[in-house]
Formats: structure tokens, sequence, C-alpha cells
């Protein structure tokens, strides 16, 4: 606080405030008491104290708060006061300390005006916000710091989208790769299924014409030198059942009737419309019946083997010219169509 006891005397050199003229001439001044009327108010908790110790508070304190703002890179304005000279007595003046080694004013005190503006334009403002990593960094301005700190951010984030969208890509090929390795494993699989049924089925082909080569070697057609006349189930009056009953094999007479197989002579002889017929019997209960033969070779009971001769052709029976009259029944009894009979054992007629 300020106290208003009487200062001692102190004596100034060249002063120019006061409440004196311009034109007052220096000299040694009194005890100062100053009043409502000689001094005008001030805000905040300034107050205007008597000389102490040689020394002017109120100039000397402004002067010394001047310097500490600029020293601290801020700007102190004293609003509506003149310009002061100041001279501080040796007591205080050795005190203080040099303005140079003060923050950021190394240069502003010196007579280089352009070092002293470069000073003040590489020097922060503030280190407001610095860190110790932006300190060992080399970096003094806050904003450059902050600035930094931003950019490195967005840099983390820009490499964390692509490190996402790289990661999405890579799924998003790995999951093409798979269905395409899968279509690709499909095409295989059904080549593979349909070069499998080809096979078999070439398998199966070959081993029926294996089977009929077997049978073809162990049947024979019935006669030789022929012609097919009419086939089993043709429609005509000329057949009592209203209907052809075997196969016709037109040829000369006498032409060598075979047993299609190897079986047993069930019977031989005259036999009405047929004329005369030899039955034989095969292995599996199946008859082969040999109608309009001219003569019989075998008698029953015989047995016979493929390709052997039973008779010959002839023209006897209900019949309009020589030839051989075929006829198949299974071992129910059934007729069937002698043609499809002999294709089913290798024999093509």
């Amino acid at each position: 606080m300020a106290s208003n006891k009487p200062a001692p005397t102190a004596t100034f050199e060249t002063h120019s405030f006061g409440s004196g003229s311009e034109n007052e001439a220096p000299g040694t001044w009194g005890e100062w008491n100053p009043t409502e009327e000689s001094i005008r108010p001030v805000r905040g908790r300034h107050r205007v104290a008597k000389q102490r110790n040689g020394l002017a508070r109120s100039s000397t304190v402004l002067g010394v708060g001047v310097i500490a703002a600029v020293g601290a890179g801020g700007i102190a304005t004293a609003q509506d006061k003149p310009a002061v000279s100041i001279s501080l007595p040796d007591a205080i003046a050795d005190n203080l300390p040099d303005a140079k080694s003060l923050p950021g004013m190394g240069s502003l005190g010196s007579d280089d005006a352009d070092s002293a503006s470069d000073v003040l334009a590489r020097a922060p403002l503030s280190t407001a916000g610095l860190t110790a990593a932006d300190a060992e960094q080399g970096t003094t301005d806050a904003g450059e710091a902050l600035r930094a700190r931003i950019l490195q951010q967005a840099e983390r984030q820009q490499a964390k989208a692509d490190a996402t969208q790289q990661a999405a890509e890579e799924d998003a090929a790995a999951e093409k790769a798979a269905s395409q390795a899968k279509a690709r494993q499909n095409d295989a699989e059904k080549k593979i299924e349909a070069a499998k049924k080809k096979a078999e089925a070439e398998a199966k082909a070959k081993a029926e014409q294996e089977r009929l080569a077997k049978l073809a070697a162990s049947f024979s057609l019935p006669t030789s030198s022929y012609t097919l006349t009419s086939s089993f189930g043709q429609s005509g009056s000329l057949w009592s059942s209203g209907y052809h009953t075997g196969l016709d094999f037109a040829a000369p007479t006498g032409t060598p009737v075979k047993a299609v197989h190897s079986g047993t002579v069930k019977s031989a002889g005259w036999s009405g419309s047929y004329g005369y017929r030899t039955v034989l019997e095969l292995e599996d209960g199946t008859e082969v019946w040999y109608a309009h033969q001219s003569s019989l070779s075998v008698s029953a009971g015989q047995k016979v083997s493929t390709g052997e001769v039973i008779g010959r052709v002839g023209a006897t029976g209900n019949v309009t010219g020589p030839h051989l009259h075929l006829e198949v029944h299974t071992a129910g009894g059934t007729g069937i169509d002698p043609m499809a009979w002999l294709n089913g054992k290798g024999i093509n007629p």
C-alpha cells in the first residue's frame, strides 16, 4: 500500500512532469502532498505517493512496467501521458536487470532496427499450449505447434481411413477370388462329372458290345441267302389269328436251316398249318420254332449246338411259297418279336 508519509527530498535532473509549466526551470522540489484538486482520479489500485529514496514512484513504476510489458511480448500503453524522461539513482539502476537479458528483448535493445524487427517477427507472442515434445523438436511457437499437431492428427486419420479402405478392398478382392475359385471348382467338378458319365457310358457301351459279341459267337442266323418278307405283328387275312406271329425268311427250297443256339430238340414233325416244324428249347426255357420245312434232320430229345443244321427250307403247310417261318416263345409260352430277340443276342438279320 502506498504511504502518505513525507518522502525524503531528492534531486532530479531536468524533470518535465509535475504541476509546473514547461518553461519552469529545474530545481530542488520540496515535500509533495497531492490533493484531490492537484491530481486526477486513476483507475485500479494505483496510488500516487511522495518521493521515497530519491524515486518518484508514480513515474518510475510506470517506466518499469512498460519495460516489463515489452519484455514479455505484450504491449503497454500509457493513455493520455506525455513522454517522460527518467533517470534512476545509481542504487536502483545498478540492481535492475539488463534489458537484453529479458525474454524477447535481446535484439529489441539493439540499435539495429532491422535486427529488432526480425526478432519480433520470429519471436512467439505466447508459449501457451507448447508441450515437452514440441520443445524437444525445437518448436517455440504455440501456433506452429498446434498446426503441426493438427496436421499430424489429420495424417493419422487419413492413414487410418486409407488402411480401412485398403482392408475393405482386400476383403472384396479376397471374396471375389474365393467366388471365382468356387466357380472354377464347380466348373471343374461339372467337367469331371460329365467326363465320368461319358466314361461310364462308353464303358457300358463297350461292355454291351463285348456281351453281344459273345452272344453273337454263341448265336447264329437260322438260314442264309434269304429275304425278309413278313415281320412280327403284321396284320392280314392270310393268318388265322389276323396278324403274323413270326418272322419270314424267304429262300429257295432245300436251303439249310440251322440252330440259332445250343439246346435240346423238344419236338420235330408235322404240325398242321406250320407244315414240318422243329421246336428247339434253349437252356433258359426259351423255345424257337422252325416251320414250313421241306425236311427234318433231327428228332425229339436230341441236343444240338449253335449253327448245326436241323432241317431244310420248304413250302409245307399254309404258305404261298418256300420260306422259313421263325417264331420265338418265352418260357411262359408268350410269343415275342423274333427280330428284337435276335438283335438282343447280337444277331442282325
